[in-house]
């Protein structure tokens, strides 16, 4: 992604948003009133795009990688309608940040193309069972990545959280977290993993003065694993 592409997208990003948060007070700066949210988020979109030019470097297949970059830069614009004016998550209904941003760039008029990388990036994809079987506050449908782009965005998002302070995943920890949801789960990021391999998060970490957790806690917790707040979902 060229320098001028990613800075006209972070300066058309924000008045997007602002139009979506009726809750909060209007925007007149150009920023979500929440700024504290506006700029990790934005930060996360970019460091998920440099994990992406890793793995395009080593990827054989054919993939476009412009809208790629896009994706990467769109797939999280609905966080904005589940947190607060001072970017704490609404807990149960995080897991509709990407149902509510596909709902935001339709009304914006982007492409399906664009908007399918809001509601396709969640976990490693959705099924309709999932959704019944953890009663998740979404429609009932599948909502799985499919592209080899919608893929690339969906797995380089599970190496970086935007949790406080945000930091990087190894493929290890990706793995124990998603294996709260079944070992399906596991099979299908080892596919991912498989297809596009491993980005090196460790020289990526330093760049960025940011940590690596080696090992997802929780991946043995009791009870029926939620999609509550993953910051790197």
């Amino acid at each position: 992604m060229t320098r001028a592409f990613r800075e006209q997208s972070v300066s058309i990003l924000p008045e997007c948003v602002c139009r979506h948060l009726g809750k909060f007070a209007p925007c007149t700066s150009g920023m979500p009133p929440h700024r504290r949210s506006w700029k990790p988020c934005i930060g996360h979109c970019e460091i998920i795009w440099e994990i992406a030019e890793q793995l395009l470097e080593r990827f054989a297949g054919d993939i476009d990688g412009e809208l790629v970059g896009a994706g990467f830069l769109l797939h999280d614009v609905g966080v904005y309608r589940v947190i607060d004016g001072a970017g704490s998550p609404d807990r149960r209904n995080y897991v509709r940040h990407g149902l509510l941003g596909h709902q935001i760039l339709r009304s914006e008029g982007f492409p399906e193309a664009l908007r399918r990388f809001c509601s396709c990036h969640t976990g490693v994809g959705l099924t309709r069972n999932d959704v019944i079987r953890q009663r998740l506050p979404l429609p009932v449908a599948d909502h799985l990545a499919v592209t080899a782009e919608e893929r690339l965005v969906m797995y380089a998002d599970k190496f970086h959280s935007k949790t406080t302070p945000p930091t990087f995943l190894t493929a290890h920890a990706c793995a124990a977290h998603v294996r709260r949801f079944g070992e399906d789960e596991v099979e299908a990021f080892g596919a991912l993993r498989e297809r596009f391999g491993v980005p090196d998060v460790t020289a990526l970490a330093g760049a960025h003065g940011q940590g690596v957790q080696e090992w997802r806690t929780g991946s043995d917790r009791r009870g029926p694993a939620t999609r509550e707040p993953d910051v790197s979902v």
